[in-house]
């Protein structure tokens, strides 16, 4: 990480992508995970709503993405961060921009079906606010980020619904305590549950999910795999080699 004044840092990314994020916009594992989970093709059309620093459509780009991508988000602080993200090279001389646009706004009052790119998209992503309820920061970037205040899963899905074709895919994450709710809501926006994939900070029956990653299709039929968990720690200790090889780190006998 490198310092950019007080309050912002830039990161890069294995490939050489640059990410800025300050202390009220930053990313965390589950938004590493997410971006990886989607599968996001060379040339697919792909969007990321509440989209933070960036980070996500920012991963897709280091790893090879390169068709149009729409990075959605409320906050103008969090959109300012992307956009410094977009004009930034990468390690081959060429900035995410040439194919990702940001849009700051609030995606629960934009006219999604008036859109030229309505229904064609291939993917969208978002990682959401988790919370509903319990202690609400009084920073409003935070509390945004963290609780359900600005938009809840039934919104993401039911703008998701609208901006893909049939047959795309809507990845998201979240507690598993909510992953019922979140089922329900992407059924009922026409966003068919199929493929669905826990995360374990350890492999021993005592270690429970912390964290989900969903795919929902749209039109698609009735049909959910179970993907084995996602073990984020080895049993030496430190990263498990899928978490690494996800963070495009060497696994240890590699170093």
């Amino acid at each position: 990480m490198e310092a950019m004044g007080d309050r912002i840092a830039r990161e890069l990314l294995c490939g050489g992508t640059a990410v800025f994020v300050s202390a009220a916009h930053r990313f965390g594992t589950d938004a590493m995970l997410l971006s990886r989970f989607c599968r996001v093709r060379r040339a697919e059309r792909a969007c990321d709503l509440g989209s933070g620093c960036g980070i996500i459509p920012l991963r897709w780009h280091d790893g090879g993405h390169r068709g149009p991508a729409l990075a959605v988000e409320l906050q103008p602080e969090a959109a300012a961060l992307l956009r410094r993200g977009l004009e930034e090279p990468d390690a081959a001389g060429e900035r995410p921009g040439g194919h990702i646009t940001a849009l700051c706004a609030d995606l629960r009052s934009v006219e999604w079906k008036a859109r030229p790119d309505a229904g064609l998209y291939d993917v969208v992503s978002c990682n959401p606010p988790y919370f509903t309820g319990g202690f609400v920061s009084t920073k409003p970037g935070r509390a945004a980020a963290r609780h359900q205040i600005t938009c809840t899963t039934a919104d993401v899905a039911r703008t998701a619904a609208v901006l893909l074709r049939d047959g795309g895919r809507l990845c998201l994450c979240g507690r598993p305590a909510a992953l019922g709710q979140t089922m329900a809501d992407c059924v009922n926006a026409g966003l068919q549950p199929k493929r669905l994939r826990l995360v374990r900070q350890r492999a021993d029956a005592g270690s429970l999910p912390w964290l989900f990653l969903l795919d929902a299709r749209k039109a698609g039929g009735v049909g959910l795999q179970l993907l084995p968990d996602l073990i984020m720690e080895s049993p030496q200790g430190g990263f498990s080699d899928e978490v690494l090889e996800i963070y495009g780190k060497k696994k240890p006998d590699e170093e």
